[in-house]
């Protein structure tokens, strides 16, 4: 149902994350901002977990559930984006942990403005909720980007933390569902945002923590597979900044070439991936320009 006074829609994509939800949902309930302000929008691409009857349980006001096909997470953002009543549109996702004032942070740099703008937060990387409650002791102290930074380029549109007004959004056509793999889909977005015109302001007190370890083996699939997403987002618009930009490049494909997943040196890190974070770069550089390859050909 619908609520009068929305001013901010708040759009998570989920499948089958439960777990997580639990504590997600609780915090973005758990706000300085007026409940009566905002919603949630909870974009489910047909979980099997209960996540549909716990939400129904929770009985919350501001959660709205919306159902629907797996078209991806583009899909599911889009989904949300269109049931929005709310003037500004607050992306997040079901594995991140809203600060108390996050709502409250995108507004009041949403009011204060005179034109229309996106805004980034600052999403800190947790590896469990007792390291959450460590870093939410002192929020500033973690900041992913220099506070003294006040703009940022596209790329740095990751919608785990950021906000637009929703009807730019809709002007420039949401989310494109093409990208249908792992990554870019938000860039993309942020790419065509930034054409419009449209400035992107760095927010770092709006804080919220990504609770989300990731096995290495799966980082490096969802390298490869941002590795073809930074294909197709290429052929779309034919602008060599997006290959130089997502580091693509002659030397970084030659690089490629001199070091074969079968060859001795590509061994020689992958059997330090424990010791070494540069052995782990590698790797995973490795697997994003394998992605790139695989795409072209």
């Amino acid at each position: 149902m619908e609520r009068p006074g929305v001013k901010i829609s708040i759009v998570i994509p989920t499948f089958n994350r439960l777990d997580s939800l639990k504590v997600v949902l609780r915090s973005l309930l758990d706000q300085t901002y007026p409940a009566e302000n905002y919603e949630i929008l909870l974009c489910d691409a047909g979980s099997g977990d209960g996540t549909r009857e716990w939400v129904e349980e929770l009985a919350a006001s501001q959660i709205r559930f919306l159902p629907g096909a797996d078209s991806g997470r583009a899909g599911a953002r889009n989904r949300g984006l269109n049931s929005a009543t709310g003037e500004v549109i607050l992306f997040t996702d079901a594995d991140i942990i809203a600060d108390p004032r996050l709502i409250e942070s995108h507004a009041l740099r949403h009011q204060r403005s005179t034109r229309p703008r996106a805004v980034v937060g600052n999403e800190v990387q947790v590896k469990s909720l007792t390291e959450y409650e460590d870093f939410r002791q002192n929020p500033a102290a973690h900041a992913r980007h220099k506070a003294t930074r006040k703009r940022l380029p596209w790329h740095y549109f990751l919608t785990g933390n950021a906000s637009a007004p929703r009807q730019t959004l809709l002007e420039v056509g949401g989310f494109d569902q093409a990208f249908q793999g792992y990554g870019h889909e938000d860039l993309e977005l942020g790419y065509r945002l930034c054409k419009t015109g449209l400035s992107i302001d760095y927010a770092p007190e709006a804080v919220n923590y990504h609770w989300h370890p990731v096995p290495f083996q799966e980082q490096c699939s969802k390298m490869y597979l941002a590795g073809r997403s930074t294909v197709t987002f290429y052929r779309k618009h034919k602008d060599v900044r997006i290959c130089l930009t997502m580091g693509w490049n002659p030397l970084a494909l030659l690089w490629h070439s001199l070091i074969p997943k079968d060859g001795r040196i590509y061994r020689f890190f992958a059997g330090r991936l424990e010791s070494s974070h540069f052995a782990r770069e590698l790797i995973l550089q490795h697997h994003y320009l394998s992605g790139i390859r695989s795409a072209l050909t």
